[in-house]
């Protein structure tokens, strides 16, 4: 699965682009309407990711601009990116052709979820890419986890929408608040039922439940995705 990110702050377009790469795309970076047009044509993505308000270069291609280039010859479904508030801009943004409109800033989580969304409606739904943290490796399709040389162990749902978000942040530790509210939603898990999942996970993938090597905690902060030696 390819995708087009294109966006004049560098630093965002490569914030978004680490993001897709560990969901298994591809990606195919511009930083100007007429570089991303360009590239587009070259490499026909199977999304684009589209900042709006692109720099004034020549020719001048806003990301208005390099959507109705798209729309005249092809159907890619394109996702729109800006801080402008405006409904007249959003408005317009649609009814030019685009497949979803999302404002900055947003969460790389908010930005996978909206281009699954997309792919979905689209038909060209992305098949989940493997994860692997260490000898960790989860399969996100099948709901699998292997350690090592050790069998694959099934998770539950809650299981793996823990496990995959961890494995997302990697080496950091994610707030309590955080977990509960991307596992569960703010209004239905709590602290008590976190831990229990935890602990749950943890017979799983832990050689030793007692001595955690990979689900930590850090009191006051939360848990995170480590790989210690033994």
């Amino acid at each position: 699965m390819k995708a087009l990110v294109v966006d004049d702050d560098r630093v965002l377009a490569d914030l978004v682009a680490f993001t897709l790469r560990r969901e298994g795309f591809e990606v195919l970076l511009a930083y100007d309407g007429a570089s991303g047009l360009r590239r587009w044509e070259e490499a026909r993505p199977d999304i684009v990711i589209l900042d709006v308000n692109l720099p004034h270069t020549v020719p001048k291609m806003d990301g208005f601009t390099v959507l109705r280039h798209i729309r005249e010859q092809a159907d890619t479904p394109v996702i729109l990116l800006t801080v402008r508030e405006d409904e007249e801009d959003i408005v317009r943004g649609l009814k030019s052709g685009a497949d979803d409109y999302v404002l900055k800033p947003f969460s790389p989580r908010q930005l996978v979820a909206r281009i699954q969304a997309v792919l979905r409606r689209a038909g060209r739904a992305a098949v989940p890419a493997l994860r692997q943290f260490g000898d960790l490796v989860f399969d996100p399709g099948r709901r699998e986890v292997r350690v090592g040389s050790r069998k694959p162990v099934m998770l539950t749902p809650l299981e793996s929408r823990m496990l995959d978000y961890l494995m997302l942040h990697a080496g950091h530790y994610v707030t309590v608040e955080d977990l509960i509210e991307h596992i569960w939603g703010a209004e239905k898990g709590n602290r008590e039922m976190l831990r229990q999942l935890v602990r749950r996970l943890r017979s799983k993938i832990e050689p030793d439940t007692s001595q955690p090597t990979y689900i930590e905690n850090l009191p006051g902060l939360g848990y995170g995705l480590m790989q210690r030696s033994s």
